[in-house]
């Protein structure tokens, strides 16, 4: 389900940013991406995402990420490792899987990932846990 149809979004007070290839939902504590259908997210397209972050949340930002997998799409879960080795700013992420396939390409890109993800099936559950990690308690 795309956020801006669930029943959560009508919820919360958020920021959206459409680049060529995605969504953004910038929220206070994290974002949430809805990319396009057929895209090959690749390196270039990622950094224009955290351009974006940065000119939202500043540069010493520690916020949460929502991939909401809407979409049939294509990136290469290694690059989960050089985000990591070239940034430090996302604290934990989660997978919104719609399917099998969604479900075991989100496996997959834990295994690159230095950082927490979890995998979920609904929008509100990702909410849920990325708003009360321990990280955004104050």
């Amino acid at each position: 389900m795309q956020f801006e149809n669930s029943q959560i979004s009508k919820q919360l007070i958020y920021t959206v940013k459409e680049l060529p290839f995605c969504k953004i939902y910038l929220f206070p504590k994290f974002i949430l991406s809805e990319v396009n259908y057929g895209v090959h997210l690749d390196w270039n397209k990622i950094e224009k995402v955290i351009e974006l972050v940065f000119l939202h949340y500043g540069v010493n930002c520690k916020i949460g990420y929502i991939s909401n997998k809407v979409n049939s799409y294509s990136y290469e879960p290694n690059l989960w490792k050089k985000f990591h080795q070239k940034y430090d700013f996302v604290v934990a992420s989660v997978s919104v899987c719609y399917s099998q396939i969604n479900y075991v390409n989100a496996t997959i890109e834990k295994q690159f990932s230095k950082k927490s993800i979890k995998r979920t099936d609904n929008i509100e559950e990702s909410i849920n846990w990325i708003t009360n990690l321990k990280e955004f308690k104050n």
